[in-house]
């Protein structure tokens, strides 16, 4: 919102003014990590780098450029606040620290209960009588999440040879989950985690996750923290990713390298 009514701004003062080099300032300041999102959120990555340099370089560039048009200001301010400032803040953001001690390595996937999209209550004993995949993904609403999923499906044959079945599991509500369900072939299965208790339970919950607004469209305000593991026949874990930063997340190609080690 704050790049929005930053770039608002500038359009409003360029269009009476053009040749105002403080306010293309703010344009660059704002316009970068803008397009940023624009791009997350049309779905084509899965991961950015751990730290996008970029994007404050453009924010401090802008500043710049406001301060020797213009001088101490607002579009100085905006360019600062938005370029530098929020950008900083967002590159920065973390999850909690987390324990591995369920998740980890060499560990034994516990039994747990979940919910297919039929309503009905599968328990993770019965799920781990073969090679499994697991992603804990936040919702339709998390463009990385979707990316990753998508990445996911493109590989599902390569799964499927080696016998290892793949489990979406989310808190969204049921409806949200059968939408996505149908977008894609692969017979992937997607699960519900009824007001988060298996994020819970293994510890991957991140408490008030949710971006503000969204309660709207019926998410919840908890989410998981985007996690995926794989367990061999019988529930042991081979591998797991626990990043504490849902920018960075595994690529297809570590589950195939980590199915080679497990010789699965």
């Amino acid at each position: 919102m704050a790049l929005m009514a930053g770039l608002v701004v500038a359009a409003t003062r360029l269009w009476t003014a053009p040749q105002a080099w403080a306010w293309w300032g703010v344009v660059l300041a704002s316009g970068v990590p803008m397009a940023f999102f624009m791009r997350l959120f049309m779905g084509s990555t899965a991961r950015t780098s751990a730290n996008l340099h970029g994007i404050p370089m453009a924010g401090g560039l802008g500043t710049v450029v406001a301060l020797a048009d213009a001088g101490p200001g607002l579009a100085a301010g905006i360019a600062l606040f938005n370029g530098v400032l929020l950008s900083l803040l967002y590159i920065h953001s973390r999850f909690s620290a987390r324990s591995g001690d369920l998740l980890g390595t060499g560990k034994r996937l516990p039994d747990l209960a979940l919910i297919d999209i039929d309503g009905r209550e599968l328990r993770t004993a019965e799920l781990t009588r073969k090679p499994a995949l697991w992603m804990f993904y936040r919702g339709n609403w998390c463009p990385l999440c979707m990316a990753q999923i998508k990445e996911v499906a493109a590989e599902y044959r390569r799964l499927a040879d080696r016998g290892v079945e793949v489990f979406l599991i989310s808190p969204q509500p049921q409806d949200h989950t059968r939408r996505l369900a149908q977008r894609f072939e692969a017979p992937m299965r997607f699960l519900s985690d009824r007001d988060n208790r298996v994020a819970a339970q293994l510890g991957i919950l991140a408490r008030g996750g949710l971006p503000m607004g969204m309660q709207a469209l019926g998410y919840d305000s908890d989410v998981p923290m985007p996690t995926v593991f794989i367990t061999a026949a019988g529930g042991r874990i081979v591998y797991s990713d626990l990043t504490d930063n849902y920018r960075l997340r595994p690529e297809p190609a570590d589950f195939i390298a980590a199915l080679d080690r497990a010789g699965l």
